[in-house]
């Protein structure tokens, strides 16, 4: 059995990333986040069980939908807002927008617009971290569709010849944009394609927030141990298309009914009601999530554009 204290912070950081992700959206439309937007709605438990079972020392590397592992892994909302505004006090300066949020000094080495872009270089930090045995872990989060790029087989194989502590965390949401990941794979489980480096690897439910992060944990352990890298295969679901103004028409909609009906916080409150929280203790975690929500966008609207004769300085003096 979870402690409560456990259940709460999954739930609110779960919470946290639809609401986040809700308002974005609705940001997006009144035209105050320019370029793409790609919602991590429906995936959610991924990031918040993986960062919850991680030790805050690590590191994670992020993807092109990455604004759920920056406030999994505890992002500020305000500067997560005001980045993607384009604002200057936003975690890049406003530069980086949705898809390139980073805070290296708190181990978030940074999201990547290039897809499996984020794999070797989540590998490279599981290497300096052998190298100077310091105990920590690299999360590198990554898509199926990035599973399908060779940087992913060179990069298992580097890992894992040299028993790096990388946990190779494969977001399996079934589509490479509008790509089946049936029509581009033989086998059903990702993950089988870890074991042909001799990787731990294995399967786990996507939606399921303590199912993750119980695997997450397992798998820490092993790469603490030396026995690392580790690929686990989460399996979930997208509740919209690739990107904000893509409608997802491809979706069957018979399978996105049946994940949404089972997304990841309504299965985190089913543990939580086992646990003994009522519907009260339920929303004020709610309750407590909006006002935070609110004060970020209000933040990141009263907050300056950057200074582009600051910009042009620092790009002439490198």
């Amino acid at each position: 059995m979870h402690s409560k204290e456990l259940l709460a912070e999954l739930y609110d950081k779960l919470y946290t990333i639809r609401v986040f992700e809700s308002r974005c959206i609705k940001l997006y439309r009144q035209g105050l986040i320019r370029g793409y937007f790609h919602p991590y709605l429906g995936e959610e438990a991924i990031a918040v069980g993986v960062c919850a079972a991680l030790r805050e020392t690590d590191r994670i590397v992020s993807t092109h939908r990455g604004h759920g592992h920056c406030i999994a892994w505890g992002a500020d909302l305000g500067r997560m807002t005001a980045e993607l505004l384009g604002r200057q006090t936003g975690y890049c300066g406003g530069r980086g927008g949705s898809m390139h949020i980073a805070d290296v000094t708190a181990g978030n080495l940074g999201a990547n617009g290039i897809v499996g872009a984020g794999i070797p270089l989540g590998v490279g930090s599981a290497l300096a971290s052998s190298i100077r045995d310091d105990g920590r872990v690299t999360a590198i989060f990554f898509s199926d569709g990035a599973s399908n790029n060779g940087v992913f087989a060179e990069a298992m194989n580097l890992a894992a010849i040299w028993d790096l502590p990388a946990i190779f965390v494969l977001e399996n949401n079934h589509f490479a944009v509008s790509t089946p990941v049936e029509q581009v794979c033989r086998t059903a489980d990702l993950c089988e394609r870890g074991k042909g480096y001799g990787v731990e690897s294995f399967t786990v439910d996507g939606n399921d927030v303590l199912a993750v992060y119980e695997r997450t944990a397992y798998a820490a352990e092993l790469c603490r141990k030396a026995s690392g890298p580790v690929l686990m295969e989460c399996k979930t679901y997208r509740d919209k298309g690739h990107h904000v103004n893509d409608p997802g028409d491809y979706m069957p909609r018979e399978i996105l009914d049946k994940y949404k009906a089972r997304n990841p916080e309504k299965l985190c409150r089913q543990h939580m009601t086992v646990a003994g929280f009522t519907d009260d203790d339920i929303a004020e975690i709610e309750a407590d999530v909006d006002r935070r929500m609110d004060e970020a966008v209000e933040f990141a609207q009263a907050s300056d554009a950057p200074d582009v004769g600051r910009f042009l300085e620092e790009v002439a003096s490198r």
